[in-house]
């Protein structure tokens, strides 16, 4: 009898099977800000584990071959989601593009002033007369103002150099004072590395709003996709991992991407932990009203338009 209850069951369990197969995980597609590193753990770790397939996700993570296209790509309905940065955020809205915030990934900013550590700069008020080396500009130079503003200067006060994307390079061979643009979690461990420690003036302690430096984006009209909101649950469980978990997050990043396991990556992955979003669906509507006023000062945009239609938190 026990044996025939057991096939009973075994044959009622394949029937189920066939008759409701198992549901496909969603596909979407994430079109990252740069070559993957430790500001993407959250994603990394997301996938590794398993925490997108648990949300019913099959999640594809895209590294751009150019930064500047995973908003367009966005925007033109080419993908489903991108990796950005707030700041840009505001500027690609004022130019037209139909974006919108629907998560953080990185909830500080990590865009930083840095001279050498042992070198004559103490304070911004000391790159009066010197070279500010920057890599894009607009944002990077209205930054670098205000800061030198709260120091009594004013860009006039200094001479930029673009570098190119080459911040740590330039400042090393000596062929600028200081740079702006320079990521607090890298520059300055890049430098610490080859034994030409750096010193970091912040934004946000100089005259300029905090702000969310790396962001989740999408296409104005598809807010509404399920799929977004069930993909940043995973995320947030991916950052309670890397909190409560860090040397075993650390293992399986380095498992999908062996190449960065080397001493620049282990310091950067331990200077971001701290300031991953722990909660990355929520917007706080204060810091993106102080910052597109900011922006509106400092002339980058012409108007703020109603937060709604830029960034929302989703249900």
């Amino acid at each position: 009898m026990k044996r025939l209850v057991v096939l009973s069951i075994l044959s009622l369990i394949h029937l189920t099977f066939i008759i409701f197969p198992a549901m496909a995980a969603d596909k979407l597609t994430v079109l990252l800000d740069w070559f993957v590193n430790p500001d993407h753990a959250p994603l990394v770790v997301a996938k590794q584990a398993g925490l997108f397939r648990a949300a019913g996700l099959d999640v594809e993570l895209v590294a751009p071959a150019d930064p500047n296209d995973p908003p367009k790509l966005v925007a033109a309905g080419k993908a489903d989601l991108a990796i950005s940065y707030q700041p840009q955020l505001h500027m690609q809205v004022a130019e037209g593009l139909p974006l919108v915030r629907v998560g953080t990934l990185v909830a500080t900013p990590l865009n930083s002033l840095v001279v050498l550590a042992d070198g004559p700069i103490k304070s911004p008020a000391d790159l009066k007369g010197r070279k500010v080396g920057f890599s894009v500009g607009g944002f990077e130079d209205a930054l670098l103002g205000a800061m030198l503003a709260r120091h009594g200067l004013t860009l006039d006060d200094v001479t930029l150099v673009n570098v190119n994307f080459s911040l740590s390079p330039a400042i090393l061979a000596g062929q600028v004072d200081g740079v702006i643009g320079a990521f607090r979690n890298f520059e300055l461990n890049q430098m610490d590395i080859v034994g030409h420690p750096g010193r970091a003036f912040y934004p946000e302690e100089n005259g300029v709003p905090a702000y969310d430096e790396l962001i989740v984006i999408a296409h104005r009209s598809r807010v509404d996709d399920p799929r977004f909101r069930r993909f940043l649950d995973a995320v947030e469980r991916a950052v309670q991992a890397l909190l409560n978990h860090p040397e075993e997050s650390w293992r399986q990043f380095i498992r999908a991407h062996p190449d960065l396991d080397d001493e620049l990556n282990r310091r950067a992955w331990r200077d971001t932990l701290p300031r991953f979003a722990l909660r990355p669906a929520a917007l706080d509507r204060g810091r993106y009203r102080r910052f597109a006023a900011f922006l509106q000062a400092q002339g980058l945009i012409d108007t703020v338009p109603p937060l709604e239609s830029y960034a929302v938190d989703l249900p």
